[in-house]
């Protein structure tokens, strides 16, 4: 078990917040003392090509999109990027800060809730959202786009990562429902009780209506923790071209 409490943003049902007329989920802190796999300290390794190519395309502003303990944000400081960086937990935070100083990195640190960002208007050249926006529902992703195209600039790049539809969790678990693209996970462990919002590839395109979508690709980890699996997520890259025109 870690010595700390790291904590990354997800959500929780909460029938108390309004969007449109419609319920939508609110943010509430993960407890990660359930979740003991050293991987969330590590870079994930898509971050080294999108680092490569953020350099390639002479990218500087970046924001680590629901950072939880920061392995994303020293990553990219490493790289050279001007990293800014928001979790919804303070001990996460305060662990990126304990971290960040430790290997002599200035990264601008924040608590926030990804559907109000802290930030001022295209303040981003890029964004890596990496399993942080499907812990919300129908209503809550499209705020949570709005928001990111809201401080990325024009031009700027986003890369994310999305729950498929094909994933066993969404077609054969027979988690509770909170809408027609949303379950509720109920089994023991740091996921309990949260919201996972699930996608085909046109909810993607129809989602990104603002974008230009360079490439989506669609990955199944089919095998991990010593057995097959059925987990399947879109990992995404797109360009802003344009502002609030189709949410």
């Amino acid at each position: 078990m870690y010595n700390f409490a790291p904590v990354a943003m997800v959500c929780v049902i909460d029938f108390n917040v309004k969007m449109e007329g419609l319920c939508m989920t609110i943010s509430k802190a993960w407890d990660w003392n359930k979740e003991l796999s050293p991987i969330w300290l590590q870079p994930s390794e898509e971050s080294y090509f999108i680092a490569q190519r953020w350099k390639d395309k002479d990218f500087n502003e970046v924001l680590d999109f629901g950072c939880g303990l920061g392995r994303h944000s020293i990553f990219f400081a490493k790289q050279g990027f001007h990293v800014n960086a928001f979790d919804l937990s303070q001990e996460a935070t305060e662990h990126l800060k304990s971290w960040a100083k430790k290997e002599n990195l200035s990264i601008q640190v924040k608590n926030a809730d990804m559907s109000k960002l802290p930030y001022d208007d295209n303040s981003f050249d890029a964004i890596y959202a990496y399993h942080v926006i499907s812990h919300t529902d129908s209503v809550g992703i499209k705020r949570i786009i709005n928001e990111i195209s809201r401080v990325l600039r024009i031009g700027g790049e986003i890369f994310l990562t999305l729950c498929s539809k094909e994933s066993w969790s969404y077609k054969g678990a027979g988690y509770p429902r909170l809408d027609e693209n949303t379950v509720i996970k109920t089994d023991d462990g740091p996921e309990k009780g949260i919201p996972h919002f699930y996608v085909t590839l046109d909810d993607i395109i129809d989602l990104l209506a603002d974008y230009d979508i360079d490439r989506i690709r669609h990955i199944d980890d089919c095998y991990f923790a010593g057995k097959k699996q059925n987990s399947k997520h879109y990992f995404i890259t797109a360009s802003l071209r344009a502002k609030g025109t189709s949410l």
